[in-house]
């Protein structure tokens, strides 16, 4: 899961994308509202977690430009405010949490999981593969007949994205931005997705020649 961290207090930044990358998400993190806002019209994110009051552009204002443009990525709001007034006005921007300062990174991750299950998987964290396979996406665990079947990162990744757009074609291109975040060789994206098709069964991931891999349910 690719993640956008927009928060300008350094400490609390850092804390933040140093617990999320050891839980294995990927973060790219800003302490620049216009900056957040222009990175997610140049790659694509799984999740924002967005402070409000930051320089240049405020979270809310960052929220409302990309729910104009149709970008319905979910968001939570890191904010100190407590007036309800406030609350109020994150909700009406389009956030699907907030979470107020101080607060646990424990209650943050569970916070993350609970918007990543609304929003992709309809209040069901566990997919189901076929010939057995299951993938729990919040804990990033693959099993087969109950047992684990470990992956590495970018194993992960690959997996994910292709479950997200399950039943439609994920092309070198997507791949490139959405998991590696710049250009790689195709050769090289083919080498790991067939990595991970042998820890599959070969039914599962299927190749559509010239446009790119698929899974299909």
């Amino acid at each position: 899961m690719r993640v956008l961290l927009l928060e300008d207090e350094f400490s609390l930044r850092i804390s933040i994308k140093e617990f999320l990358e050891d839980i294995d998400y990927s973060v790219d993190d800003f302490a620049d509202g216009l900056e957040a806002h222009d990175a997610i019209y140049a790659k694509s994110y799984d999740l924002l977690l967005l402070d409000i009051n930051v320089p240049s552009m405020s979270g809310f204002e960052l929220l409302q430009s990309i729910r104009k443009d149709g970008i319905k990525i979910p968001a939570i709001f890191l904010t100190s405010m407590t007036e309800l007034q406030g609350l109020k006005e994150g909700y009406r921007k389009g956030c699907c949490d907030y979470i107020r300062k101080p607060f646990d990174l424990l209650e943050l991750e569970l916070r993350i999981k609970q918007a990543i299950r609304s929003y992709y998987l309809d209040n069901s964290d566990m997919v189901e593969l076929g010939e057995g396979f299951v993938y729990d996406m919040l804990k990033g665990k693959l099993t087969k007949d109950d047992k684990e079947i470990v992956l590495r990162k970018i194993e992960k990744d690959l997996l994910e994205m292709l479950i997200k757009n399950k039943n439609s074609v994920v092309s070198m291109q997507m791949f490139q931005d959405e998991v590696w975040g710049d250009y790689v060789e195709p050769s090289a994206i083919r080498v790991q997705i067939n990595n991970l098709k042998q820890k599959l069964s070969e039914t599962i991931i299927h190749n559509r020649r010239g446009l790119g891999y698929i899974i299909e349910r």
